[in-house]
């Protein structure tokens, strides 16, 4: 792909609270005012999970629509709060939301913080193709299951067999029913075993999702991803990146009192209508369900935190404080783990993206990093004047400055260590193995990452579990785990046994 086939987009990403939302308005108004004969308007295109569901303003951040300033924001609290709405879904509905606004000459700006959407949005075939599944977004298509399939299938125990074919929907809860969840891993890992190493026995909704896949395609996913990996990684448009960051010791302050105002603006109220929300769809479908952190709206940093303390009968002072102190270290701990997929995910793909640019030889992607540590006049001069003048160049072909040169901290932040985005690297990466020495329940596992193994291995909790006196059941589960060991190739092996040396 060319620069001059590919349409211009411009994306902005950073962590939670750092003004992404307010930058793509100053953007969006400057084009509109800067009487331009070409992309003289934008649309914002939010890419917050959270925020494309109606109502909730408050848990969900949205910016106020009295600070959009007239800008169109398109997909954002647009569902219903009990409907489940993921990647795949809004990808299709994002591409739609661009394609109307480069029919009207405007440029599409996509803000938000859910940067697993926006690289999904910006680089086509990661996500598996023809499956006729509301978690994805696809359809289906006509297909004959592989004869190795159809046997592993044949071949499940009785139990496993039903399960295939009666899945739940939607996943079960680790939390209140770990049998089950556990049940479903087990089944996983009897048809693909490759894929369900990758995957955390408790993160239930990807392991349905896998087992989806191969329900209604006749196929591993497995295979698909290695298909996927014959692709060359592309980009869908030609992309302007602004990454708005902020240093963390700025940033976690600022978290911090954001929370305090959140509760001042009626935070309690927005959880209490989603217990109430939870209640009523409980009734309907005459169940009565543990509240299931990992589905739809109700993923919100707040909920989780405050829907104990409010279904309290006799709620406390300290149970309040502690939901404060909870809700904060949790917002805090999303902001870090939002820094480490833009470094460890996003970036390498973009920087990938222009290494397999054609003959060309121009990049399809670019990428800037604003400095928004500092507040008042700082952000005039550090992120939203730099970020005019970049986006004026990029729509007028002109040539753009070296992004290292825009402060220190993007010189630092930028520059990451290069790394295979092919799609069976990363699925290989993340690998999970389990520790028989934490494991005090065989139907629960204690799972960790494969390359966080010797971290683990020097944990407190860890040194605790290997020097605490094992009862008969766990030395002979301990025996059994050695035993299969043993007997498995190590390349192939899932399970690591650790001995105190």
């Amino acid at each position: 792909m060319s620069m001059k086939a590919l349409r211009p987009i411009i994306a902005i990403f950073g962590t939670t609270g750092v003004g992404k939302s307010n930058l793509a308005v100053e953007i969006a108004l400057h084009l509109a005012n800067s009487g331009r004969q070409t992309w003289n308007n934008a649309k914002v295109i939010n890419a917050d999970a959270m925020q494309v569901y109606a109502g909730m303003d408050v848990i969900t951040n949205k910016i106020p629509v009295p600070e959009r300033q007239g800008v169109e924001h398109a997909l954002m609290g647009f569902k219903s709060p009990n409907e489940q709405y993921v990647v795949g879904q809004w990808v299709k509905d994002a591409i739609d939301a661009i394609d109307g606004a480069h029919e009207k000459n405007e440029i599409p700006i996509i803000v938000g913080g859910t940067s697993y959407w926006i690289q999904h949005l910006l680089f086509p075939n990661r996500l598996a193709k023809n499956i006729h599944s509301v978690d994805e977004g696809f359809t289906s298509s006509t297909f004959e299951t592989s004869e190795e399939l159809a046997s592993l299938i044949e071949t499940l125990p009785p139990d496993l067999f039903h399960l295939f074919h009666c899945l739940p929907n939607p996943a079960p809860s680790a939390d209140s029913d770990p049998e089950e969840a556990f049940r479903l891993y087990n089944l996983l890992k009897a048809l693909d075993k490759s894929v369900a190493v990758r995957w955390h026995w408790k993160d239930t909704r990807k392991v349905l999702r896998s087992i989806r896949i191969i329900q209604e395609t006749g196929r591993k996913p497995s295979e698909l991803i290695h298909e996927q990996s014959q692709d060359i990684l592309q980009a869908r448009f030609r992309t302007l990146c602004f990454w708005v960051y902020s240093k963390p010791e700025t940033l976690k302050p600022r978290l911090d009192l954001r929370v305090d105002k959140m509760l001042e603006q009626g935070l309690l109220d927005e959880v209490a209508a989603l217990g109430e929300l939870l209640k009523k769809h409980d009734n309907e479908e005459e169940i009565n369900s543990t509240p299931d952190y990992t589905f739809g709206i109700f993923q919100s940093i707040g909920y989780r935190e405050f829907h104990k303390y409010l279904s309290s009968p006799n709620p406390t002072e300290e149970e309040f404080l502690a939901a404060v102190k909870n809700m904060k270290t949790s917002t805090r701990q999303y902001a870090k783990r939002q820094t480490s997929w833009l470094r460890n995910k996003l970036l390498p793909m973009l920087y990938g993206a222009n290494e397999t640019r054609d003959s060309s030889g121009l990049p399809d992607t670019f990428t800037y990093l604003l400095d928004a540590t500092e507040s008042g006049e700082s952000w005039d001069i550090n992120v939203r004047e730099p970020a005019v003048d970049i986006t004026t160049a990029f729509l007028d072909h002109q040539p753009l400055p070296d992004p290292s040169t825009l402060s220190d901290v993007a010189k630092e932040m930028l520059n990451v260590e290069r790394k295979d985005t092919n799609p069976s690297a990363v699925l290989n990466a993340r690998r999970k193995i389990i520790c028989p020495i934490c494991t005090s329940d065989p139907t629960q596992p204690y799972m960790v990452e494969e390359n966080e193994w010797k971290l683990h291995e020097k944990s407190r909790f860890h040194k605790r579990r290997a020097y605490k006196p094992l009862s008969a059941a766990e030395i002979e589960e301990r025996k059994r785990q050695g035993r299969k060991k043993h007997s498995e190739n190590a390349s192939e092996s899932e399970e690591t046994i650790c001995r105190k040396t």
